[in-house]
Protein backbone atom coordinates (compact mmCIF):
# COMPACT_ATOMS: atom_id res chain seq x y z
CA UNK A 1 0.00 0.00 0.00
CA UNK A 2 1.24 3.44 -1.16
CA UNK A 3 2.50 5.88 1.91
CA UNK A 4 0.44 9.10 1.56
CA UNK A 5 2.30 11.02 4.63
CA UNK A 6 6.09 10.43 5.60
CA UNK A 7 6.75 12.55 8.62
CA UNK A 8 10.40 11.87 10.20
CA UNK A 9 12.04 13.58 13.33
CA UNK A 10 10.08 16.78 12.70
CA UNK A 11 10.91 19.29 14.68
CA UNK A 12 9.45 22.64 14.86
CA UNK A 13 10.64 25.61 16.97
CA UNK A 14 8.97 29.08 17.60
CA UNK A 15 11.00 31.97 18.69
CA UNK A 16 9.08 34.62 21.33
CA UNK A 17 9.78 37.78 22.71
CA UNK A 18 9.56 37.96 26.28
CA UNK A 19 7.65 41.13 27.50
CA UNK A 20 8.45 42.25 31.37
CA UNK A 21 5.16 43.83 33.72
CA UNK A 22 5.16 47.20 34.08
CA UNK A 23 5.73 50.22 32.49
CA UNK A 24 9.53 49.93 33.30
CA UNK A 25 10.33 46.34 32.28
CA UNK A 26 8.26 46.71 29.66
CA UNK A 27 10.07 49.61 28.29
CA UNK A 28 13.29 47.96 28.91
CA UNK A 29 12.18 44.80 26.94
CA UNK A 30 11.79 47.44 24.07
CA UNK A 31 15.52 48.46 24.20
CA UNK A 32 16.97 44.65 24.83
CA UNK A 33 14.33 41.97 23.67
CA UNK A 34 14.67 38.63 25.46
CA UNK A 35 13.92 35.46 22.77
CA UNK A 36 12.90 32.34 23.93
CA UNK A 37 12.83 29.07 21.75
CA UNK A 38 9.68 27.00 22.43
CA UNK A 39 9.95 23.69 20.77
CA UNK A 40 5.37 22.84 19.70
CA UNK A 41 6.86 19.96 17.70
CA UNK A 42 9.58 17.47 19.15
CA UNK A 43 11.07 14.81 17.11
CA UNK A 44 7.63 13.11 15.85
CA UNK A 45 8.10 10.41 13.35
CA UNK A 46 5.24 8.84 11.78
CA UNK A 47 3.58 7.34 8.21
CA UNK A 48 0.12 7.01 6.97
CA UNK A 49 -0.87 4.61 4.28
CA UNK A 50 -3.36 6.15 1.93
CA UNK A 51 -7.42 5.70 2.63
CA UNK A 52 -6.35 5.37 6.49
CA UNK A 53 -8.25 7.53 9.19
CA UNK A 54 -5.90 8.66 11.76
CA UNK A 55 -6.98 10.13 14.79
CA UNK A 56 -3.91 12.50 16.31
CA UNK A 57 -4.71 13.37 19.63
CA UNK A 58 -3.09 15.19 22.68
CA UNK A 59 -4.09 17.80 25.31
CA UNK A 60 -4.14 21.65 24.55
CA UNK A 61 -0.33 22.50 23.54
CA UNK A 62 0.29 19.56 22.25
CA UNK A 63 1.91 20.28 19.11
CA UNK A 64 -1.54 18.73 16.83
CA UNK A 65 -2.64 21.48 14.72
CA UNK A 66 1.24 23.22 14.45
CA UNK A 67 1.64 19.01 12.42
CA UNK A 68 -1.29 19.64 10.63
CA UNK A 69 -0.44 23.30 9.62
CA UNK A 70 3.14 21.59 8.67
CA UNK A 71 2.06 19.23 6.80
CA UNK A 72 -0.59 21.25 5.06
CA UNK A 73 2.93 23.56 4.16
CA UNK A 74 1.64 26.71 6.16
CA UNK A 75 4.38 26.29 8.46
CA UNK A 76 8.10 25.75 7.33
CA UNK A 77 9.67 23.22 9.43
CA UNK A 78 12.45 23.09 11.83
CA UNK A 79 14.10 20.40 11.11
CA UNK A 80 12.83 17.44 9.99
CA UNK A 81 11.62 15.45 6.42
CA UNK A 82 7.69 15.22 5.55
CA UNK A 83 6.45 13.94 2.27
CA UNK A 84 2.32 14.73 1.59
CA UNK A 85 1.30 12.41 -1.40
CA UNK A 86 5.01 12.58 -2.77
CA UNK A 87 4.73 16.27 -2.50
CA UNK A 88 7.21 18.64 -0.47
CA UNK A 89 4.45 20.83 1.12
CA UNK A 90 6.47 24.38 1.25
CA UNK A 91 6.36 24.09 -2.64
CA UNK A 92 2.92 24.61 -2.81
CA UNK A 93 2.62 23.18 -6.43
CA UNK A 94 -0.64 23.84 -7.89
CA UNK A 95 -0.97 20.05 -8.16
CA UNK A 96 -0.03 19.83 -4.15
CA UNK A 97 -2.42 22.26 -3.11
CA UNK A 98 -5.03 20.22 -5.09
CA UNK A 99 -4.64 17.30 -3.49
CA UNK A 100 -5.14 18.41 0.31
CA UNK A 101 -7.81 20.36 2.53
CA UNK A 102 -7.07 21.76 5.71
CA UNK A 103 -10.63 22.22 7.77
CA UNK A 104 -10.49 23.94 11.09
CA UNK A 105 -13.46 23.86 13.24
CA UNK A 106 -12.92 27.64 14.60
CA UNK A 107 -11.59 29.19 11.12
CA UNK A 108 -14.24 30.15 8.39
CA UNK A 109 -12.71 30.46 4.67
CA UNK A 110 -16.56 31.05 3.55
CA UNK A 111 -17.55 34.74 2.48
CA UNK A 112 -19.43 35.78 6.01
CA UNK A 113 -22.14 38.21 3.80
CA UNK A 114 -22.52 36.28 0.73
CA UNK A 115 -23.93 32.89 0.52
CA UNK A 116 -22.18 29.93 0.28
CA UNK A 117 -22.87 29.36 -3.64
CA UNK A 118 -20.80 32.31 -4.40
CA UNK A 119 -17.77 30.88 -2.46
CA UNK A 120 -18.46 27.31 -3.92
CA UNK A 121 -17.84 29.29 -7.12
CA UNK A 122 -14.90 30.67 -6.49
CA UNK A 123 -12.88 27.77 -5.38
CA UNK A 124 -14.19 25.99 -8.54
CA UNK A 125 -12.27 28.82 -10.27
CA UNK A 126 -9.52 28.65 -7.86
CA UNK A 127 -8.94 25.10 -8.37
CA UNK A 128 -9.70 25.13 -12.08
CA UNK A 129 -12.98 22.85 -12.00
CA UNK A 130 -14.86 21.79 -14.97
CA UNK A 131 -18.36 22.88 -15.33
CA UNK A 132 -19.57 19.54 -15.13
CA UNK A 133 -17.02 18.10 -12.36
CA UNK A 134 -18.11 21.17 -10.45
CA UNK A 135 -21.98 19.89 -10.79
CA UNK A 136 -21.26 16.54 -10.36
CA UNK A 137 -19.25 17.60 -6.93
CA UNK A 138 -21.26 19.82 -5.41
CA UNK A 139 -24.14 17.91 -6.17
CA UNK A 140 -23.16 14.92 -4.36
CA UNK A 141 -21.43 17.25 -1.18
CA UNK A 142 -24.60 18.94 -0.52
CA UNK A 143 -27.02 15.39 -1.29
CA UNK A 144 -24.94 13.97 1.36
CA UNK A 145 -24.78 16.72 3.83
CA UNK A 146 -28.70 17.50 3.41
CA UNK A 147 -27.86 21.53 2.66
CA UNK A 148 -29.90 22.01 -0.65
CA UNK A 149 -31.86 24.47 0.74
CA UNK A 150 -29.67 26.58 2.41
CA UNK A 151 -26.81 27.13 -0.54
CA UNK A 152 -28.38 30.38 -1.49
CA UNK A 153 -28.71 32.12 2.38
CA UNK A 154 -26.00 34.30 3.87
CA UNK A 155 -23.63 32.63 5.36
CA UNK A 156 -24.00 35.04 8.95
CA UNK A 157 -27.53 33.87 8.77
CA UNK A 158 -26.71 29.91 9.08
CA UNK A 159 -26.45 27.81 12.10
CA UNK A 160 -23.08 26.62 13.61
CA UNK A 161 -24.13 23.05 12.48
CA UNK A 162 -24.98 24.20 8.74
CA UNK A 163 -21.77 26.98 8.31
CA UNK A 164 -19.86 24.00 9.06
CA UNK A 165 -20.98 21.51 6.66
CA UNK A 166 -20.88 24.26 3.98
CA UNK A 167 -17.11 24.65 5.21
CA UNK A 168 -16.92 21.08 4.64
CA UNK A 169 -18.09 21.34 0.86
CA UNK A 170 -16.06 24.43 -0.04
CA UNK A 171 -12.95 22.01 1.05
CA UNK A 172 -14.01 19.04 -0.41
CA UNK A 173 -15.95 20.80 -3.52
CA UNK A 174 -12.20 19.47 -5.50
CA UNK A 175 -12.12 16.01 -4.26
CA UNK A 176 -8.79 16.81 -2.51
CA UNK A 177 -7.32 12.87 -1.18
CA UNK A 178 -5.46 14.34 1.88
CA UNK A 179 -7.85 15.43 4.76
CA UNK A 180 -6.91 17.50 7.64
CA UNK A 181 -9.59 17.82 10.23
CA UNK A 182 -8.62 20.14 13.29
CA UNK A 183 -11.71 20.08 15.84
CA UNK A 184 -14.43 19.48 12.83
CA UNK A 185 -17.49 19.04 15.49
CA UNK A 186 -16.59 21.62 18.06
CA UNK A 187 -19.51 23.55 18.51
CA UNK A 188 -22.04 21.67 17.12
CA UNK A 189 -25.21 19.86 19.02
CA UNK A 190 -25.48 16.16 18.90
CA UNK A 191 -27.46 15.49 16.15
CA UNK A 192 -25.04 17.59 13.84
CA UNK A 193 -21.81 16.16 15.19
CA UNK A 194 -23.41 12.50 14.84
CA UNK A 195 -23.98 13.69 10.78
CA UNK A 196 -20.91 15.45 10.23
CA UNK A 197 -19.28 11.66 11.95
CA UNK A 198 -21.48 9.60 8.88
CA UNK A 199 -20.07 12.37 6.69
CA UNK A 200 -16.04 11.95 6.63
CA UNK A 201 -16.87 8.12 7.38
CA UNK A 202 -18.62 7.87 3.71
CA UNK A 203 -16.23 10.08 2.15
CA UNK A 204 -12.94 8.06 3.29
CA UNK A 205 -14.98 5.39 2.38
CA UNK A 206 -15.93 6.52 -1.28
CA UNK A 207 -13.26 8.56 -2.08
CA UNK A 208 -10.20 6.10 -0.25
CA UNK A 209 -9.08 9.02 0.73
CA UNK A 210 -6.56 9.89 3.73
CA UNK A 211 -7.64 11.71 6.96
CA UNK A 212 -6.03 13.28 9.88
CA UNK A 213 -8.16 14.16 12.67
CA UNK A 214 -7.87 15.99 15.54
CA UNK A 215 -10.53 16.13 18.49
CA UNK A 216 -11.42 16.26 21.97
CA UNK A 217 -14.69 14.55 21.10
CA UNK A 218 -14.03 11.17 22.50
CA UNK A 219 -16.89 9.92 20.28
CA UNK A 220 -15.09 11.00 16.93
CA UNK A 221 -12.35 8.94 17.65
CA UNK A 222 -14.55 5.79 18.19
CA UNK A 223 -16.71 6.23 15.66
CA UNK A 224 -14.31 6.82 13.23
CA UNK A 225 -10.88 5.62 14.19
CA UNK A 226 -8.96 2.20 14.07
CA UNK A 227 -5.48 3.86 14.76
CA UNK A 228 -4.52 7.02 16.79
CA UNK A 229 -1.29 8.57 17.38
CA UNK A 230 -1.20 10.17 20.72
CA UNK A 231 1.28 13.35 21.10
CA UNK A 232 2.47 15.36 24.12
CA UNK A 233 4.87 18.49 24.34
CA UNK A 234 5.33 17.68 20.45
CA UNK A 235 6.32 14.46 21.10
CA UNK A 236 5.04 10.86 19.98
CA UNK A 237 3.65 9.02 23.16
CA UNK A 238 1.68 6.21 20.96
CA UNK A 239 0.80 4.83 17.74
CA UNK A 240 -1.35 2.40 17.37
CA UNK A 241 -4.86 0.28 17.31
CA UNK A 242 -7.19 2.23 19.59
CA UNK A 243 -8.22 -0.94 21.64
CA UNK A 244 -4.36 -1.27 22.03
CA UNK A 245 -4.08 2.11 24.07
CA UNK A 246 -6.26 0.57 26.48
CA UNK A 247 -4.38 -2.35 26.85
CA UNK A 248 -1.19 -0.61 27.06
CA UNK A 249 -2.21 2.38 29.45
CA UNK A 250 -4.93 0.95 31.33
CA UNK A 251 -3.99 -1.19 34.53
CA UNK A 252 -7.72 -1.74 35.72
CA UNK A 253 -11.08 -2.73 34.23
CA UNK A 254 -14.62 -1.97 35.81
CA UNK A 255 -17.07 -4.24 37.05
CA UNK A 256 -20.96 -3.27 36.44
CA UNK A 257 -23.28 -4.70 38.82
CA UNK A 258 -26.91 -5.02 39.45
CA UNK A 259 -27.85 -5.89 43.12
CA UNK A 260 -30.91 -7.86 44.19
CA UNK A 261 -30.43 -6.36 47.89
CA UNK A 262 -28.52 -3.64 50.01
CA UNK A 263 -25.65 -4.75 51.21
CA UNK A 264 -22.10 -3.12 53.47
CA UNK A 265 -20.20 -0.92 51.15
CA UNK A 266 -17.09 -1.33 53.67
CA UNK A 267 -16.89 -5.09 52.54
CA UNK A 268 -16.57 -3.94 48.87
CA UNK A 269 -13.21 -1.92 49.41
CA UNK A 270 -11.58 -5.46 50.16
CA UNK A 271 -12.66 -6.30 46.53
CA UNK A 272 -11.64 -3.00 44.68
CA UNK A 273 -12.06 0.68 44.37
CA UNK A 274 -16.00 1.49 44.43
CA UNK A 275 -15.99 4.07 41.98
CA UNK A 276 -20.37 4.24 42.21
CA UNK A 277 -22.81 2.80 44.36
CA UNK A 278 -25.96 4.17 43.90
CA UNK A 279 -28.32 1.00 44.65
CA UNK A 280 -28.83 -1.04 43.02
CA UNK A 281 -26.25 0.46 40.73
CA UNK A 282 -22.45 -0.75 41.30
CA UNK A 283 -18.94 -0.22 40.10
CA UNK A 284 -16.09 -1.34 40.72
CA UNK A 285 -12.81 -0.67 39.37
CA UNK A 286 -9.86 -3.70 40.34
CA UNK A 287 -6.81 -4.50 38.47
CA UNK A 288 -6.96 -5.97 35.28
CA UNK A 289 -4.66 -9.04 36.59
CA UNK A 290 -7.41 -9.80 39.21
CA UNK A 291 -10.80 -9.43 37.28
CA UNK A 292 -11.70 -12.86 37.41
CA UNK A 293 -11.17 -13.41 40.83
CA UNK A 294 -13.17 -9.98 41.88
CA UNK A 295 -15.94 -10.95 39.62
CA UNK A 296 -16.25 -14.52 40.94
CA UNK A 297 -16.60 -13.41 44.37
CA UNK A 298 -18.93 -10.89 43.57
CA UNK A 299 -21.06 -13.39 42.51
CA UNK A 300 -20.57 -15.80 45.37
CA UNK A 301 -20.86 -13.91 48.36
CA UNK A 302 -23.34 -10.63 47.08
CA UNK A 303 -26.93 -10.63 45.91
CA UNK A 304 -25.97 -9.72 42.55
CA UNK A 305 -28.34 -10.09 39.53
CA UNK A 306 -26.59 -8.94 36.92
CA UNK A 307 -22.51 -8.31 36.30
CA UNK A 308 -20.54 -7.33 33.10
CA UNK A 309 -16.93 -6.51 33.30
CA UNK A 310 -15.79 -3.39 30.27
CA UNK A 311 -13.11 -1.36 29.99
CA UNK A 312 -12.26 2.26 31.52
CA UNK A 313 -13.80 4.78 29.15
CA UNK A 314 -11.59 5.99 26.37
CA UNK A 315 -11.21 9.43 28.25
CA UNK A 316 -10.01 8.10 31.05
CA UNK A 317 -7.54 6.36 29.75
CA UNK A 318 -6.62 8.89 27.58
CA UNK A 319 -5.99 11.26 30.67
CA UNK A 320 -3.76 8.50 32.03
CA UNK A 321 -1.93 8.57 28.92
CA UNK A 322 -0.86 12.25 29.57
CA UNK A 323 -0.39 11.86 33.29
CA UNK A 324 2.31 9.05 32.51
CA UNK A 325 3.72 10.93 29.58
CA UNK A 326 4.44 14.23 31.67
CA UNK A 327 8.16 12.90 32.26
CA UNK A 328 8.83 11.94 28.83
Amino acid sequence: MKKAIVVSHLIKNFEILEKGTGFKNSFASLLHPKKRIITAVNDLSFTIQEGELVGFIGPNGAGKTTTLKTLSGLLYPTSGFVSVMDFNPWEKSPDFLKQISLVMGQKNQLWWDLPAMESFELNKEIYEISNKEFEKNLNELVSLLGVSQFLQTQVRKLSLGQRMKMELIAALIYKPKVLFLDEPTIGLDLIAQQNLRDFIYQYNKKYNATIILTSHNMKDLIDLTRRVIVINDGRLIFDGALEDLTLKFAQDKLIKAKLSDEIDIKRLEEIGMVKKFEYPELIISVPRSTVAIAASELLQNYPISDLTIEELPIEEVISTVFKQSKGF
